[in-house]
């Protein structure tokens, strides 16, 4: 009578595992073909990128736990008790995981604030480089050398960020000394005509050149113009080339640093 009892029940029981497990099976192919569904949707949608993962991922994990809940039904766990427990274990996790759900409220903060999107190039925690992907608890950046630089959303929420492509214009801001012997008025119209003559600076608004400061050894200049922040490092590498050979033309000098030292006898 035991080992019917025994066998009855390795058969009840037998029948249900396997079954559980063949939907878990199931669930987990179906869940992976809905996530990709709503990814290939929301790209044919042109969705928000820096969005988009975040609600693919919020659909797959909701749909695990529901898959979850059904298996648990299957198997004849009760449904307060299943409860229960996973409340108890998902608090010991949070405890343990202080940190990953401070990334994870960051992270909610960054896509749904949008002090930056993917494809951005911030300054921000110390790190500068292009935004390639916000996920739910780091966002990857590509730095200029093209390193990949993972950052924890919590750090980036609550540091101060410079966002360099969130404007279409940029202003450069140069800074060129000369020496105390040269002609300011010319030092001036010299810098003025490289403005004016570079074909990506704009004329409005228009460059300005100004005599900022008396340096230690030099009079320093400061040249202001205003550009689209594609054409930024362009301009800057051309106009530092072409204000050191016009210099050199016109007989204007950039002088060393340098300190007089005058010795008493």
């Amino acid at each position: 009578m035991d080992l019917a009892f025994l066998y009855s029940a390795i058969i009840t029981n037998g029948a249900k595992v396997l079954l559980a497990l063949l939907a878990l099976i199931i669930g987990l192919r179906v869940i992976r073909f809905i996530a990709n569904k709503v990814s290939s949707k929301l790209v044919k949608a042109e969705f928000d990128p820096t969005l988009r993962p975040f609600l693919v991922n919020a659909v797959k994990v909701s749909l695990q736990i529901l898959l979850i809940i059904s298996i648990a039904s299957m198997l004849g766990i009760a449904m307060t008790s299943f409860i229960a427990v996973i409340g108890a274990a998902a608090f010991a996790v949070g405890l343990a995981l202080q940190g990953s759900l401070a990334n994870f409220a960051g992270g909610v903060l960054i896509l749904f604030l949008k002090p930056f999107q993917v494809g951005d190039y911030i300054d921000a925690a110390g790190q500068a480089g292009t935004v390639k992907e916000i996920q739910l608890f780091y966002t990857h950046l590509d730095t200029p050398d093209n390193k990949r630089v993972i950052v924890p959303n919590a750090v980036l929420s609550n540091a101060s960020a410079t966002n360099f492509s969130v404007n279409p214009t940029r202003r450069i801001d140069f800074v060129f000394g000369v020496g105390y012997d040269d002609n300011i008025s010319q030092v001036k119209l010299v810098l003025r005509e490289i403005a004016d003559k570079h074909p990506l600076i704009f004329d409005d608004p228009e460059p300005q050149v100004v005599l900022a400061e008396h340096g230690d050894s030099a009079v320093i200049f400061y040249l202001r113009a205003w550009c689209k922040r594609e054409d930024y490092w362009n301009i800057y590498f051309e106009i530092q080339e072409k204000v050191k050979m016009t210099f050199d033309q016109s007989g204007i000098t950039i002088p060393y640093p340098q300190t007089e030292v005058h010795l008493n006898q």
